[in-house]
């Protein structure tokens, strides 16, 4: 039987696009894995009618309800008011409520103001949630079907509350089974081809199938019942991996947390022990910033190193050898680059080349875009090449 619940994201800044709703995404990523299903987000501004309706659609349709926002001292934070309207639930004080809010300004020596007094008036009947990490207590209740949690907004707050105050509860409450979410990390290939290259594959209905294009990676991810067979999960999963190929960097939660690409390159470096040197152009220190405090980094430099007509891979190699000598590194990894990278109507190609102990790799790629764009392209194919090359894999 799967447990549905609701995020309800409370607040003016939010809808206007001020502020960027992270709690809900981080909020599913908890709750999917606890073994919800998630089935709404939905963002309210502050309005006291709009709340109200809101509140009583979700108490009809879904099991549980997390509401973030709304619980602040000032005549904007409307959540307790309106749950009390909405549920005709008399706001009552909570002397604990109170006493915690009055001690938070008592530890940083401040004298409380008499607004805060509202943030500890909840609806009859309503379970506090301590915030040792704030002035605002959370407080939970049921009605109808739905079991509601509200929390305050700010994610330094409202994180800690949830793992250490709520997961524990909503365990014992529902009873949960945990689906399993595998993802194939990818770089070099969109999501077109990648669902293009898994057509062939019968995937069984009761395994869902979706990708996401994420900063300098796709990803394939497959969720599976909490009742698979671990086996069968196993079995599917290598198919799928198998069948992308050598795009795949990473896997996660097969075997672990592979993580990243600059965190896949980190590991497969150190089990090495190789160092390396960079020279880059087009992604102007990007490598060199995503592998901040790795051991195995001990030059980077950068330069507006363009080529006009030698062939590119002598020119890349002597500049390669050059850095070598210079640096002493097992690898040096080498970025030259054709064309104007400012202009974001222009194209140019960039060449990477990798100079190591098993000899020379290289790469030649079109970019297109805004020069940020083209930048982040170029960090990610300078790190895809040094990872395929560490696997003992062809460049792409």
């Amino acid at each position: 039987m799967q447990t549905y619940v609701e995020i309800f994201s409370q607040g003016e800044e939010i809808l206007t696009g001020q502020v960027v709703d992270t709690n809900a995404a981080w909020l599913s990523q908890k709750l999917v894995a606890m073994g919800f299903v998630v089935k709404r987000h939905s963002s309210v501004g502050d309005n006291l009618a709009d709340l109200k309706s809101l509140l009583s659609e979700i108490a009809q349709r879904a099991d549980c309800c997390i509401c973030t926002g709304g619980l602040g001292p000032t005549v904007d934070d409307l959540t307790a008011l309106a749950v009390s309207e909405a549920f005709d639930l008399p706001l009552e004080l909570d002397p604990i409520a109170l006493e915690q809010i009055q001690a938070h300004y008592q530890r940083r020596q401040r004298v409380m103001a008499g607004t805060n007094r509202k943030q500890a008036l909840f609806p009859q009947g309503a379970e506090r949630i301590d915030n040792e990490w704030g002035t605002a207590p959370g407080f939970a209740l049921q009605y109808q079907r739905c079991w509601f949690i509200f929390v305050p907004g700010v994610p330094a707050e409202m994180k800690p509350m949830f793992n250490e105050k709520i997961a524990q509860n909503l365990a014992q409450q529902f009873q949960l089974q945990a689906s399993r979410l595998i993802t194939l990390r990818s770089v070099g290939i969109g999501e077109s081809d990648l669902q293009a290259k898994l057509n062939n594959i019968q995937i069984p209905e009761t395994v869902q199938l979706s990708f996401r294009a994420a900063d300098g990676e796709v990803q394939t991810k497959l969720l599976f019942p909490a009742t698979s067979d671990p086996q069968a999960i196993r079995v599917l999963v290598n198919l799928v991996h198998k069948t992308i190929g050598d795009f795949v960097f990473s896997v996660d939660n097969l075997d672990g947390q592979q993580g990243d690409l600059i965190e896949r390159v980190d590991h497969l470096m150190q089990q090495a022990k190789l160092t390396l040197a960079l020279q880059e152009t087009v992604s102007q220190g990007l490598i060199a910033a995503k592998c901040i405090a790795k051991p195995w980094l001990v030059s980077s430099v950068f330069s507006r190193i363009l080529i006009e007509d030698e062939d590119y891979l002598k020119a890349a190699e002597n500049h390669a050898l050059k850095l070598q000598q210079q640096a002493k590194t097992d690898l040096v990894l080498v970025q030259l680059y054709q064309g104007n990278f400012e202009q974001k109507t222009q194209n140019i190609k960039v060449y990477t080349l990798l100079l190591g102990l098993k000899g020379m790799r290289s790469s030649q790629t079109t970019l297109a875009g805004h020069a940020k764009r083209k930048q982040s392209q170029a960090a990610t194919l300078g790190l895809d090449l040094l990872r395929r090359y560490l696997q003992g894999i062809p460049a792409g």
